[in-house]
């Protein structure tokens, strides 16, 4: 093949000049929390593992969890509270027939639930592994029991062989969607409906060793002919196939509901599969970021072509650790496909490669959903068997993501949108990592910005599923070990103003009357809030801190502590009003100071500041402060301004007066000083006498 057809495949490659050379790849989440801190709630069974699979039954208040070899119902409101369980385990029969296939007794030889969904008549349909022979089932709930039919019908095409092999599926109505394998083997991998049976060709251009990672359906008019359900996924890409390794590119497909295959050509296969390449542009990955989970929102109150997908993205190379959320228009998707240029398989000088088409395209158009699939022209069929992919490549939102960071991969995502007290709406992201954590973020006007991340499960073991409810307002996480829950607003974490407006949580604002961060949705009462700008300004004046005394030895170490609640502010260190620098003596950390090696020169005032930068300033609080002395010395004079030196000079000088009163009335008591009114009469006596001896004498 030709150097330029091979330069040319560099071209699908994303392009770093699309994001901003400052995009801030180390993310730091503004608080962590740690593993069972807050209001977290677990369930684990004993000798159970895998809940990988999640159904939520808000009619029932429950929570319907698929694990190995078992199904739970638990409360809605407190997973820890489990309602019902029932067993589905295999035979030992069963177990070494697999097991004399080449699979592993105690890992691959049991039954994995991998499909668990609602029907319209109220009982859930279910699917397991079956140790490599899957088969499918129907459960009911009533009176507080879980029931299994035992109907057994045949999984294959439903559900995967094997338990870790990615698959997906949806119910639609009765209608089974599933992405998966045919064989036991793994290698027919397929997208099929389960009746009227349907499924995709066995061909490379169509699925190419694919990941199937989730199926979504778009009610997208009145007609069910018109309504779609797509598809995500990663394969190798046929497209490049003179890249010197295979290249993995993620794809989104789409099939009408109302297909049911051709009268003679693509009998009993889908006439509407049509797909294309996904981008999430991720700063320096060499290679495209591969798809790994998606969400798709709705408004209720808008039209569905403004329902977007979300998408987890992770690189595809060992050397990068950069995970990335990307979000896109189902109008942009649809777009491409509607509208879009086809690929076609051409041959140059004797090597065969795929390049746009740019023939004439049959009417109707392939992949329109219009038209009934049984009365479709053989050209457009045939089209669309030897051309099912898109030339044009579907870019995000703002052809740029909405998240990126370096660390423990992305795995699962949810999206709630919450409205705050500026009346704007926001979608508040919800990722599990593969190190069992849940991080909370919010894209602000094109700002990254990650609230927090907890720490689900401490074994730190990858979070597989997320599920959020509207009726709890919680959250719900499962892992191989166990499952988490969590609620979506946690405003208590905030133990002031500052705090609780620094965290930007549109969930949560300032509750000036009660003194503490509360859920908007808790209370109709004005909270202080400011998700975009972060702005302080607005909270009311701080309490000042109190002095903690703290006393030294010389030559001895001191350690004085500065509690940070946020991982994006920096402390600084005051002594006496001095700025306090980092040297060999004086060590600041993340959580205080240490001195060493102490002297009378450190005795003095001590400030810890927290300064964080908002979108609009940086602000300082004063977090602890100190008065610091010898051993055995008077304390300065400034540290009595308040506190029990204060009290006891009062108590001192109180004591003085009251001796000094008493004393006084005992030497008026006894006569040694007259009394103030006595010497006043004695004067007027005097006075008196004289006058009587001049008017009275002698003429």
């Amino acid at each position: 093949m030709q150097p330029l057809l091979c330069i040319s495949a560099f071209l699908f490659l994303p392009l770093a000049l699309m994001l901003d050379d400052d995009s801030p790849l180390d993310l730091v989440p503004r608080r962590y929390v740690p593993y069972h801190s807050g209001n977290i709630r677990l369930f684990r069974e004993e000798g159970v593992s895998n809940y990988s699979v999640m159904l939520l039954r808000e009619d029932m208040k429950l929570l319907l969890l698929g694990a190995r070899e078992a199904l739970f119902a638990l409360d809605l409101e407190d997973i820890s509270k489990k309602q019902a369980f029932v067993r589905w385990e295999v035979t030992q029969e069963q177990m070494d027939d697999c097991h004399n296939k080449g699979r592993d007794l105690e890992t691959e030889c049991k039954n994995y639930i991998k499909i668990l969904h609602k029907m319209e008549d109220n009982r859930m349909y279910v699917c397991g592994t079956n140790a490599f022979d899957p088969e499918c089932d129907y459960m009911s709930y009533a009176n507080g029991e879980l029931t299994l039919e035992k109907r057994a019908e045949d999984g294959k095409g439903k559900c995967p062989f094997n338990p870790f092999q990615k698959h997906a599926s949806i119910m639609v109505g009765n209608d089974l969607y599933s992405a998966t394998s045919m064989n036991f083997l793994g290698s027919e991998l397929v997208l099929m409906r389960s009746s009227p049976p349907i499924r995709t060709e066995i061909k490379t251009s169509w699925l190419n060793e694919p990941k199937f990672v989730s199926l979504a359906q778009m009610p997208e008019s009145d007609q069910d002919n018109d309504d779609k359900v797509y598809l995500f996924f990663s394969e190798t890409a046929v497209e490049y196939d003179c890249y010197k390794k295979p290249v993995v590119v993620s794809r989104v497909a789409r099939v009408c509901k109302g297909d049911i295959g051709g009268r003679r050509t693509l009998q009993r296969k889908w006439t509407s599969f049509l797909k294309a390449r996904l981008e999430c542009p991720v700063l320096g990955s060499q290679l495209p970021n591969i798809i790994q989970n998606t969400y798709r929102w709705c408004d209720p109150q808008q039209h569905w072509n403004h329902c977007l997908f979300y998408a987890i993205f992770t690189p595809q190379s060992d050397t990068s650790d950069l995970s990335a959320v990307c979000a896109y228009n189902i109008s942009d998707i649809n777009r491409v496909f509607a509208e879009g240029q086809f690929k076609t398989l051409v041959t140059v000088e004797s090597s065969s490669i795929w390049a746009p088409y740019s023939g004439e395209v049959p009417d109707p158009r392939p992949g329109s959903c219009q038209t009934l699939s049984l009365d479709l022209p053989d050209q457009t069929l045939h089209f669309i068997k030897d051309r099912p992919l898109m030339d044009d490549i579907i870019q995000p939102k703002g052809e740029k993501p909405l998240l990126e960071r370096r660390g423990a991969a992305f795995t699962s995502i949810v999206v709630n949108q919450v409205q705050a007290t500026d009346g704007h709406d926001y979608h508040v992201m919800f990722i599990g990592t593969e190190d069992g954590a849940l991080v909370k973020a919010v894209n602000y006007d094109g700002e990254m910005f990650i609230i927090e991340q907890v720490q689900l499960f401490q074994s730190r073991e990858a979070v597989k599923i997320l599920r959020f409810s509207d009726v709890t307002k919680r959250l719900y996480a499962g892992s191989d070990l166990g499952v988490a829950q969590v609620p979506l607003a946690t405003c208590e974490r905030s133990l002031s103003c500052l705090d609780c407006i620094l965290a930007r949580d549109p969930y949560c604002g300032w509750d000036t009357d009660a003194g503490s961060c509360v859920a908007l949705s808790s209370t109709q009462r004005q909270l202080i809030q400011s998700v975009r700008e972060g702005n302080i300004s607005l909270c009311p004046t701080a309490d000042p801190v109190h002095v903690v005394n703290h006393f030294f030895s010389p030559g001895g170490s001191v350690k004085l502590f500065c509690p940070s609640s946020s991982n994006l502010a920096t402390t600084k260190w005051e002594q006496d009003g001095h700025l306090v620098v980092s040297s060999s003596r004086h060590q600041i950390l993340q959580d205080g100071l240490i001195i060493l090696n102490a002297s009378d020169s450190d005795a003095g005032r001590y400030r810890c500041l927290s300064v964080e930068r908002s979108k609009i300033d940086a602000y300082a609080a004063t977090v602890a402060e100190y008065q610091l002395s010898l051993k055995g010395e008077p304390r300065a004079p400034q540290a009595r301004t308040k506190g029990s030196s204060v009290v006891g000079l009062q108590v001192v000088v109180g004591l003085l007066v009251v001796s000094l009163v008493a004393l006084l009335a005992w030497n008026f008591y006894k006569g040694h000083l007259p009394l103030p009114w006595n010497c006043s009469k004695k004067n007027r006596g005097k006075s008196y006498e004289s006058n009587g001896q001049e008017d009275g004498g002698p003429l």
